[in-house]
């Protein structure tokens, strides 16, 4: 304040006391109002000041925002609280203002620190301070210091603020820690559209294993969603009924997918691809290619999402000429510029149909460079029809592309190991180890009464591990009854055969699939999340299970859903 007087005299040069007469001229008035609102710095706001104290006017003639602006970041911050206390607003609300500012801003990073600095010098935050400061946090995608300022909400006491609670949930889900999104989403009291929205979002945004999560998630909650969209009435809303089919497909309840689809009273062609690609995934290619026909009889234009679909549904079921037609009809009849995801359909396609050699020639001249899906699913295929020499050319490419991924490592090993090439087998996990590459274990998720219960080959771990075993030792004698021989081929490692039996009966889906015949009633489906494919001994299985026991068994895997009813598999048998 001293030193505020002090400069009282060098102010005649700006403030005049003829200034502050009513004839003033009006240069010098503009000259006055662009100090007082455009200090740039603290020493003009200290000149600034030592005039409203020598004129006796009000603090509240200076824009406290610009106040806390050139002082944030300077040793003066104190001068500015200093200021503020001659003024009817809280500070801390004039500092929100700055927080506002700047997390909106291009420098949301200067939010962060202003708030770190509003600690420091013992401005107490509010809703609106750790608001603007998660909003920051958000714009960079900064996790650490969004769970810092998560904490203080905790200690605020701010749980039951909405906003605040969408927007760390928001903040997790986006900066990848789905599942710290999940337990915050799951202990809200209270929950609104937003909340519903960001959740369901981001979960659709994911890889294979936070696929098993989303499923999880959708299973879990997905009735008391669209229980909550009806009230709401969203019924007629486009976007939530998409919203609605693709959780449906996703949590393997086709037939209520088809149900909202067909109340629609209008339809876009997300409305149309979401419904092609659920029916391709589970097992229903045919029907995906009448809905086109029909989408396209009815004028409805397709887009790049509706070939994926189509193609994938063509790849799934082997019809290969269809597959072919549609993927040259894209860019002929639809001016549709093919992309890798397109590519890797048809490389799919052709792979598992066993025209490696074509798929492999389809490889070398696609017009972009093909990625380790594409490359992958050649692998794929050389497993299925047993070709070492193909298998090693795809490998050569997937250990430049992607050289972390187990998923590859395991293929090639196995199909060493199915040609008796131990040696070779050898050589791969050798290679495995000095990657530091682990194997991911099989593992599979039952959601039984909102509880999440999840098994891994070999469990022991499970307090009903005991009773599991027991009942499956009862059904494998119906099952063998029924023709059911173990497929030991599958188990490629060099041990006994009745060794490799008790491997496979130790398979994740088979103890998901008893614990749930266990713990749920007669007659109700059955649903399965497994994170790797499923074996061709559990398909079998799975098959004469369903038949046996007269369920409906529905399994994801990491690449569709199989559904197994009265002894038959939707996939028919071709995955």
């Amino acid at each position: 304040m001293v030193h505020c007087l002090s400069l009282v005299s060098s102010l005649t040069l700006h403030f005049s006391p003829k200034l502050e007469r009513s004839h003033q001229s009006p240069t010098a008035d503009a000259s006055r109002t662009n100090l007082l609102c455009n200090f740039k710095c603290p020493f003009e706001l200290k000149q600034v000041h030592a005039h409203i104290i020598k004129t006796d006017s009000p603090y509240s003639v200076l824009p406290l925002t610009r106040v806390g602006f050139v002082c944030a970041f300077t040793p003066s911050f104190v001068y500015a609280q200093q200021i503020f206390e001659h003024v009817d607003k809280p500070e801390v609300v004039i500092w929100n203002s700055c927080l506002k500012e700047l997390a909106q801003g291009n420098s949301p990073i200067d939010a962060i620190l202003l708030f770190y600095q509003l600690r420091q010098y013992n401005v107490y935050p509010d809703a609106f301070t750790c608001s603007f400061v998660l909003k920051a946090c958000l714009h960079l995608l900064d996790l650490p210091h969004g769970r810092i300022v998560h904490g203080f909400t905790e200690k605020l006491g701010l749980q039951s603020n909405l906003f605040l609670q969408n927007t760390i949930i928001h903040l997790y889900a986006s900066c990848g820690a789905i599942n710290d999104a999940r337990l915050l989403f799951e202990k809200m009291s209270q929950r609104d559209t937003v909340t519903w929205n960001i959740m369901i979002t981001q979960l659709v945004l994911s890889n294979v294993e936070s696929r098993r999560r989303q499923f999880i998630f959708l299973r879990r909650w997905k009735r008391r969603i669209h229980e909550y969209s009806n009230r709401s009435g969203f019924r007629r809303n486009v976007c939530i009924c998409n919203t609605l089919i693709d959780m449906y497909i996703k949590c393997g309840c086709l037939e209520a997918a088809r149900r909202v689809f067909e109340v629609m009273e209008e339809r876009t062609i997300v409305s149309w691809s979401a419904m092609i690609q659920g029916l391709a995934m589970h097992g229903h290619a045919e029907e995906a290619l009448r809905l086109f026909s029909k989408m396209m009889q009815i004028g409805v234009k397709p887009n790049g999402v509706t070939f994926i679909g189509l193609l994938y549904a063509c790849s799934h079921m082997g019809l290969i000429n269809e597959g072919r037609m549609f993927f040259s009809s894209m860019t002929r009849d639809h001016g549709i510029i093919p992309q890798i995801e397109h590519y890797g359909c048809m490389v799919d396609l052709f792979s598992r149909a066993g025209l490696l050699q074509e798929a492999h020639e389809f490889i070398r001249k696609m017009p972009i460079k093909p990625n380790g899906v594409v490359w992958g699913a050649f692998l794929g295929g050389c497993r299925v029809h047993k070709n070492v020499e193909m298998a090693e050319e795809a490998i050569k490419h997937l250990l430049e592309l992607d050289p972390l991924n187990d998923g590859y490592y395991v293929v090639l090993s196995n199909i060493y190991a199915e040609a008796k090439r131990w040696e070779d087998t050898a050589r791969v996990r050798k290679l495995m180890r000095d990657q530091g590459v682990k194997k991911t274990p099989g593992c599979s998720s039952i959601t039984i009464d909102g509880v999440v219960h999840e098994f891994v080959a070999g469990d022991e771990t499970h307090p009903q591990a005991e009773e599991i075993h027991q009942r499956w030792e009862k059904l494998l004698e119906e099952m063998k009854l029924k023709g059911y021989v173990p497929n030991t081929s599958v188990v490629l490692l060099d041990m006994e055969e009745n060794e490799k039996e008790k491997v496979l009966y130790r398979h994740s889906e088979k103890l998901a699939l008893v614990f749930g015949l266990m713990n749920t009633p007669t007659k109700t489906p059955i649903r399965i999340m497994k994170n790797l494919r499923v074996c061709e001994d559990c398909h079998a299985a799975l098959k004469l299970i369903s038949e046996i026991v007269d369920r409906e068994i529905i399994v994801r895997d990491r690449n569709r859903f199989h559904c197994f009813k009265d002894g038959c598999c939707s996939c028919g048998d071709y995955w």
